[in-house]
């Protein structure tokens, strides 16, 4: 599977957020901040690599369906393993 680079751009920018996101995270445990604060950024964290997931499997789905119509034999194998990974992000 082909991702353009525009997805790819738009990914790294959600992860390295996620990334920025994290170390946020671990320094607000580390300075005992409230419970309710740290669940709320972590929550922030969990949405952006899940958007970042859908992303990519989005990009992919949109490539099995250009295979699909050209009648590609990979394409049925493709889509089930990118539904598959789509649930595993649900």
């Amino acid at each position: 599977m082909d991702i353009s680079e525009d997805v790819i751009s738009d990914v790294v920018k959600r992860l390295r957020r996620a990334q920025g996101q994290v170390g946020g995270v671990l320094q607000m445990i580390e300075d005992g901040r409230d419970c309710k604060d740290v669940v709320t950024q972590l929550a922030a964290v969990s949405r952006a690599l899940d958007r970042a997931g859908f992303k990519i499997i989005a990009s992919g789905l949109t490539e099995c369906v250009r295979n699909a119509e050209s009648g590609s034999p990979q394409a049925e194998a493709d889509r089930a393993e990118l539904e598959r990974l789509f649930l595993s992000l649900a």
